[in-house]
Formats: C-alpha cells, sequence, structure tokens
C-alpha cells in the first residue's frame, strides 16, 4: 500500500487517526490502513508510549483511585467489619 505523506508525517508525530482524519478530511480508515501499512502500533498505545519517561510499560505519573489490596488485607478488613457490626447489633 502506498502511504500518503501527510498522513504518515502526522502519524510520526504522535497524532490519534481521528485527529488526523478531521485534520486532512479523509476517512479514520485510511488513516488505520496506512498505521498498520507503516507498522506502527494504535494510536492509543501510541498515547501511552508518548507519556512515558522511559519506555517501562508504566505511564509515568498513573496514580489509580485505589491501590489494590493483598486478600490477608482483604480478610482482615472482612473480619474487622463483621466484628464492628455484631457490637453495633
Amino acid at each position: 500500500m502506498k502511504v500518503r505523506a501527510d498522513i504518515a508525517h502526522l502519524i510520526r508525530e504522535g497524532h490519534t487517526n481521528a485527529s488526523i482524519a478531521r485534520r486532512l478530511h479523509c476517512d479514520p480508515s485510511t488513516v488505520a490502513r496506512a498505521r498498520h501499512a507503516l507498522r506502527l502500533p494504535p494510536a492509543d498505545k501510541l498515547g501511552r508510549l508518548y507519556a512515558e519517561a522511559l519506555p517501562t510499560g508504566r505511564v509515568k505519573a498513573y496514580r489509580p483511585e485505589r491501590m489494590p489490596i493483598s486478600p490477608a488485607q482483604q480478610q482482615a478488613n472482612r473480619e474487622r467489619l463483621l466484628a464492628a457490626l455484631r457490637t453495633a447489633a
């Protein structure tokens, strides 16, 4: 597949398929095919890679709202809740 130079340039700059399609007045599937022909990952993965300081697979400054807890901590929390419910009743 012959890839248009303007599409390839915007893809390499890190734009999403939708933004490239809007800028160049073409279909997003055209951009997706060009991205596939250039053997580049989908736009959402590119954005994630650009957000990383080092390519570690972890996004810089990512902080989940709740940290996952271990099964032992889950059991301890469950026991504490049941004890509190027993004394309140």
